[in-house]
C-alpha cells in the first residue's frame, strides 16, 4: 500500500469501531469526505457505498466503493477493507482500495489504515499525484485520525477540534505577521519559526502525532479480505 498511517486510541474497541464504521460518524471527523452514504444491499453481500469530497464551496466530486468488515477474529483483532472509484471528470484519484486494522494491547488500540490508487490524467495526472494529491492525502489522513483520537478520548468533538485548529493556526499568523510588522529582525525570526515550528496544543489535533510508515522494517501488508472485494 503507498499510504500508511497509524495512532494509538486509549478507548473501548466498540466505541472506536462505531466512530470509524459508522458513515453518520465517520463523516465528522475525516477530512477526505464531505459526505458517506450506504447504499442498500442484500443480506450477505458486502456494503455498498456512495461519497463525496468538497473541493470547492460550490464544487463537490463524489465516487462509490464496497466494503466489509471483520468484526470478531480469533485474535483478538478487527479488519476492515474497502475498493473505491471515481468517474467524475475532475476527480484526479481514478480508483483504489485500502484497509483497517483495529489491533488492541496493554496501551490502547493501534488504529492504522494502508492505501493506495491510481491517478487519472496520464503523465500529468502522475506528477500532480506525486507533488500534490499524495502528501495532501497523507497529511489529511493523518490528521484525521489525531481527531478521531481526540474524540474518542477527551470528548473533543470534531467540530470543536477543528475550530481549535483554525483558532490556534490563526494566531500563529498573526503573531507571526505582528513580529515581522514590528519586531526587530532577530526577534521577528524567532517568532515566525516558533509559530512554524512549535507543536500544537495538547488538544489540536496534528498530523505529526501519527505514524507514517509501518514500525519496523517490514513492509504492511493489506487483509486477505480486500481479495474478496470486487472493483466498486
Amino acid at each position: 500500500m503507498g499510504l500508511y498511517v497509524e495512532t494509538r486510541i486509549r478507548a473501548g474497541m466498540d466505541e472506536l469501531w462505531e466512530r470509524s464504521q459508522d458513515p453518520a460518524q465517520h463523516q465528522r471527523w475525516d477530512l477526505r469526505f464531505t459526505t458517506i452514504g450506504y447504499l442498500p444491499r442484500a443480506e450477505g453481500e458486502p456494503q455498498r457505498f456512495r461519497y463525496a469530497t468538497r473541493v470547492l464551496p460550490f464544487l463537490s466530486v463524489d465516487g462509490t466503493g464496497i466494503s466489509a468488515g471483520e468484526r470478531h477474529r480469533p485474535d483478538g483483532t478487527r479488519v476492515s477493507a474497502l475498493r473505491f472509484a471515481s468517474e467524475h471528470p475532475l476527480s484526479l484519484l481514478a480508483e483504489g482500495s485500502g484497509y483497517w486494522r483495529y489491533v488492541p494491547d496493554a496501551d490502547g488500540i493501534r488504529f492504522l489504515t494502508g492505501y493506495d490508487y491510481r491517478p487519472r490524467w496520464g503523465g500529468f495526472g502522475a506528477l500532480a499525484d506525486r507533488l500534490v494529491l499524495r502528501p495532501l492525502m497523507g497529511w489529511a489522513t493523518a490528521w484525521s485520525f489525531d481527531r478521531l483520537r481526540l474524540w474518542c478520548e477527551r470528548g473533543t468533538t470534531p467540530g470543536r477540534a477543528l475550530a481549535r485548529a483554525l483558532a490556534e493556526s490563526a494566531l500563529r499568523a498573526l503573531l507571526s505577521a505582528a513580529a515581522l510588522l514590528y519586531a526587530p529582525l532577530p526577534v521577528a525570526l524567532f517568532v515566525l519559526a516558533a509559530a512554524l515550528l512549535a507543536p500544537p496544543l495538547p488538544g489540536t489535533p496534528a498530523a505529526r502525532r501519527c505514524l507514517r510508515t509501518p514500525p519496523g522494517r517490514s513492509p504492511a501488508r493489506a487483509p486477505r479480505l480486500l481479495s474478496t472485494l470486487e472493483p466498486s
